[in-house]
């Protein structure tokens, strides 16, 4: 059964830094594209970034490129990401998900992590 928990968010002020952390488990990811969305209040869900985990190759959303970093540890299974330059639009549940392959859709959520932003 593959598992997912998020870890790390909590509340700073604009222009801080946190480091999301994502715990998985119940499989082998290697060959799996794992992702951070984000949720916030009364807006749809919307993705942040991506890498696959086998090559490293990463993907961002416009709006957090070059502030935010996404990484994976192979040896531990564990996905992060390092937010800097945080803002007050950067307020939101953010949520890890894998998924096989870039046709799939992402098949397994963590529960998500909540990230306030202050200004």
């Amino acid at each position: 059964q593959v598992q997912l928990v998020e870890s790390g968010g909590g509340l700073v002020q604009a222009g801080d830094s946190l480091r999301l952390s994502c715990a998985a488990s119940g499989r082998t990811f290697t060959n799996y594209i794992m992702g951070w969305f984000r949720q916030a209040p009364g807006k749809e869900r919307e993705f942040v970034s991506s890498i696959r985990w086998s090559s490293g190759t990463t993907a961002y959303a416009d709006s957090v490129k070059g502030r935010f970093t996404i990484s994976r540890d192979n040896t531990k299974n564990a996905l992060y990401l390092q937010m800097n330059s945080l803002k007050p639009e950067d307020t939101a549940v953010y949520y890890c998900a894998a998924k096989m392959s870039l046709i799939h859709n992402y098949d397994y959520w963590g529960q998500g992590t909540q990230v306030t932003v202050s200004s």
